[in-house]
């Protein structure tokens, strides 16, 4: 008998939905305090159906969706006093929203900005590169490496992120607002992180059957996880196929701020929410986790940052 095998619909050139190329079974393990028995026992741990209902009643009236893009424009050397030359990187990063409601979903907000990242002494901030209007700020990184070079991209990315994020929650009235990726210190009681990238075991060994056995729909009891952003946490699955066991596993996050029953009810009502806008393989390739209106937003969002290669020609002009 032939092996069995499943072939996933997430699109290899992101790497895989379990992180990049790491199989589920050699996740790292969270060195957070986690808590599995918050909601349930962990002996009565089960799929859990959410309170399902797409008739509306008592559905918040829209929900948020906010992403962040980066792209890097050119590499670049930056020469020093003592004749040494230092890298750096020129790159593009923006911030946006889309506000779904139900007849319709609208970008509301979008943020561009632009940086030099390096570690060089005296570096210049390049104003109107070859005279395109984009500006580039000097970001300041930790050494020379590419691994410090990109988390400087990444980290004003997740700035201009957080900006956004401050001004959303203080405005949609309870109605959710939807972060792609950990919520980190966003601890409004609108915020829930979205973590479709599965990187990191958060259960222990025995309960991590629950996450593989959810019907579609379905999600595992709350936990809760403890650190200088204290969460509650749960898996759901989304509607499309299953060829394995982490199809369509996402991990939601909501801020610590009440009781575990209001934090479920919340978890039920974020759950139903997000499953209508699981994306399907034929339109998506990191489908389903790739919600529709986030790839909506990363392409605008994309769209705004300015054509890569006009921008890597201006470069070149202001470097001559």
């Amino acid at each position: 008998m032939g092996m069995r095998f499943a072939v996933e619909t997430w699109d290899p050139g992101y790497g895989s939905s379990t992180g990049s190329g790491v199989r589920a079974s050699e996740l790292e393990t969270t060195s957070r305090d986690v808590d599995v028995g918050v909601e349930r026992p962990a002996d009565r741990w089960e799929p859990l159906l959410t309170d399902a209902g797409p008739s509306g009643d008592g559905e918040p009236e829209s929900v948020t969706f906010v992403d962040g893009v980066r792209r890097i424009d050119a590499r670049i050397w930056i020469e020093q006093p003592d004749a040494v030359a230092r890298p750096g990187v020129c790159a593009s990063v923006a911030a946006g929203a889309v506000c779904c409601r139900r007849d319709r979903a609208v970008i509301t907000e979008v943020v561009v900005a632009r940086g030099i990242y390096t570690a060089a002494h005296g570096a210049d901030a390049i104003a109107d590169a070859g005279g395109l209007g984009a500006d580039y700020e000097v970001r300041s990184v930790a050494d020379d490496t590419d691994e410090a070079l990109y988390f400087g991209v990444h980290t004003h990315m997740a700035e201009l992120e957080t900006e956004l994020s401050q001004r959303l929650c203080s405005t949609t009235a309870g109605d959710p607002v939807v972060f792609d990726g950990p919520l980190g210190d966003r601890d409004h009681a609108s915020a829930v992180g979205y973590v479709k990238t599965q990187h990191v075991h958060y259960l222990p060994e025995e309960l991590r059957p629950t996450v593989g056995a959810l019907p579609v729909g379905h999600r595992t009891p709350l936990f809760f996880v403890a650190g200088r952003s204290p969460t509650w946490s749960w898996y759901l699955r989304l509607p499309g196929p299953i060829g394995h066991s982490m199809s369509g596993v996402v991990r939601l996050e909501l801020p610590e701020l009440g009781p575990v029953d209001s934090a479920a009810g919340r978890a039920d009502e974020i759950s139903n929410l997000l499953g209508r806008f699981a994306s399907a393989p034929h339109k998506d390739a990191r489908a389903p986790q790739n919600l529709y209106p986030i790839a909506g937003l990363e392409r605008e969002l994309r769209r705004r940052l300015g054509d890569a290669r006009l921008l890597e020609r201006a470069l070149r002009r202001s470097a001559a």
